[in-house]
């Protein structure tokens, strides 16, 4: 009631255009009332009631037109606090357009994973809540540190810059801060993340809360945790028994064994939570896992002490975000249920209630890219994954960024919020502030979800069309000369068939003609060393000659016909003449 007062206050320069507004209304009103009660009008009087009906109408279109413009005006004064009139400005915007504190006060969102799928859905909470926590791995899983993780001796703090940059309003800006590496001949190598990161955790001596402190200085609307302070590995065993630890490492060693992870487990086993995050999975009214590497994001995460069994206690409303799509060397061949039984087989059911599963239709050109590395699509079999004992939620989340297959921020957040609105409606609580504005944000989020995927459908279409229509032009390009000669081509393309081939036999002919003759010399020698100086009779060599010639002919005779042997006698006989 308050903030609504405010707009009645001198500074607000809103009061006068209301009242133009009303007289508007007025005007407009007597007018028509006028015509409705007369029982005779002359030109004159239907003349002055259409006159005072046209101003009455001019009067309200211009009062809605400047209450606009001062509203516009009213937004720039007070976000603009360089100028005179900013600096001036006595208009909280914050308390005209809405109560910040009812935003600041929303719904306790935590996001459990790591990497693009983590910042992902960050991405499309933002809109609806400040109160989001994610809580992330502090390892590089085994990888080799970068040069300048070297020089600062800092800690793996990878998942954590990208978390930092995605809570933040300016996700470019941010991103391209944290990640710049220095030019500088001192600096040279040198990350700005690890560099200021460092620096927090030298001043206040624990990461946590210099991580913590981070997000205040940057003005991130959020919390980034790390799931443990220890440094762990991620080592994963495979169904022949052995153990991989590294995480880069395991998807050659998959492919190299052709087996697949038989579990994955942490090293140091009794790693302890790092402060706040059992506090936040406790107070959380929603809890998110992924989407993300199953084996070196998701997983890790759930098996740090305390942590799985928290969520199994908590109340919230808990969704596991399934992948779109396969991930070589860890999800081979990897079905929806797979997924699912892979979390409940390591730390058991509970631990979610609901799984968001894509079932769109995903533009076949990227998917073939994916396919060249070894991923697929994962196979949505509903069916077995509703037996185990979870809630699926079919939405088409695929879209194209960069490039690559990536799922849709908007809709993950508005399934989560809708699922709360919905909690919030079974405890009777659609009255609330709470319940109001994420129920208008939500409505207006549907909206743009609409309209984008009809712009993707369209798109979708298109190119399905232009792909048919390549097909289709590819497959029946033929020239005239084709058509007009195709039976001559095709004689000529037999004749030089059956050239090669008879090539191919005169070759082997002559080859075995002259392992005939080598043979003979050799046994020839033998008789000379043995001093047996016989001397084969002339027609015992024409035997010879005839029977080495049958031999071969018949050799051939079961490739070719008898009407060849003819043709392969001659073609050897010119050939040696030759």
């Amino acid at each position: 009631m308050k903030s609504f007062l405010e707009w009645f206050k001198s500074s607000a320069k809103v009061k006068r255009w209301i009242f133009l507004i009303i007289v508007g209304i007025a005007l407009a009103c007597y007018g028509f009332t006028q015509i409705l009660v007369a029982e005779e009008i002359d030109f004159k009087e239907l003349g002055q009631i259409i006159a005072i009906f046209v101003v009455g109408f001019v009067f309200i279109v211009v009062g809605i037109i400047f209450i606009q413009k001062r509203n516009l005006e009213i937004i720039i004064e007070a976000n603009d606090q360089d100028s005179d009139k900013g600096k001036k400005a006595k208009i909280n915007i914050k308390s005209l357009i809405f109560n910040r504190k009812v935003y600041d006060e929303g719904p306790k969102i935590v996001v459990i994973g790591g990497g693009q799928g983590l910042n992902t859905v960050i991405e499309g909470l933002r809109k609806y809540t400040n109160n989001i926590t994610a809580i992330v791995t502090m390892s590089d899983y085994g990888n080799v540190p970068t040069e300048s993780r070297k020089a600062l001796d800092a800690l793996p703090l990878g998942d954590i810059k990208s978390s930092i940059i995605a809570m933040s309003d300016k996700e470019e800006l941010m991103g391209e801060l944290m990640n710049l590496n220095f030019q500088n001949e001192r600096l040279r190598g040198l990350n700005f993340g690890d560099i200021y990161l460092t620096a927090m955790n030298e001043m206040y001596g624990n990461i946590s809360e210099a991580i913590q402190k981070s997000t205040e200085v940057l003005n991130i609307n959020g919390r980034v945790l790390p799931v443990t302070l220890d440094e762990i590995m991620i080592c994963a065993e495979l169904t022949d028994g052995t153990v991989v630890e590294k995480k880069d490492r395991i998807p050659e060693v998959v492919s190299e064994k052709v087996e697949v992870i038989n579990r994955i487990f942490i090293s140091p086993t009794n790693c302890k939570p790092a402060p706040g995050v059992i506090e936040a999975i406790q107070e959380a009214e929603a809890i998110i896992i992924g989407p993300g590497s199953l084996y070196t994001n998701v997983l890790p995460n759930l098996l740090v002490k305390k942590v799985s069994k928290a969520m199994k206690e908590s109340k919230a409303v808990k969704m596991y975000v399934s992948n779109i799509m396969t991930e070589f060397g860890q999800t081979d061949n990897y079905t929806l249920a797979e997924h699912i039984k892979a979390i409940q087989d390591h730390v058991g059911k509970g631990v979610f209630d609901y799984c968001l599963v894509d079932t769109g239709e995903v533009v076949p050109e990227y998917v073939r890219r994916y396919n060249k590395k070894g991923s697929e699509i994962v196979e949505a079999n509903i069916t077995q994954a509703a037996s185990l004992g979870v809630k699926i939620i079919q939405k088409d989340m695929s879209c194209i960024k960069n490039d690559k297959i990536r799922h849709n921020s908007s809709i993950i957040a508005s399934t989560v919020i809708e699922l709360i609105c919905n909690e919030l409606k079974f405890k009777d609580q659609q009255n609330g502030t709470e319940f109001l504005l994420l129920n208008s944000i939500l409505k207006e989020d549907k909206k743009d979800i609409k309209k984008e995927k009809k712009t993707e459908k369209v798109s979708k279409e298109i190119v399905k069309q232009a792909t048919k229509n390549v097909k289709a032009k590819n497959n029946n390009r033929k020239s005239k000369f084709s058509e007009k000669y195709k039976e001559r081509v095709e004689s000529i393309q037999n004749t030089e068939a059956k050239i090669k081939e008879n090539r191919a036999i005169a070759e082997e002919v002559e080859r075995l003609e002259k392992k005939s003759k080598k043979s003979k010399t050799t046994k020839n020698d033998e008789k000379d060393k043995k001093g047996k100086n016989t001397k084969a009779d002339p027609k015992e060599k024409k035997e010879k000659k005839e029977t080495s010639t049958e031999k071969t002919a018949k050799g051939k005779s079961t490739q070719t016909e008898t009407t060849e042997k003819s043709k392969s006698k001659k073609q050897t006989k010119k050939a040696k003449e030759e």
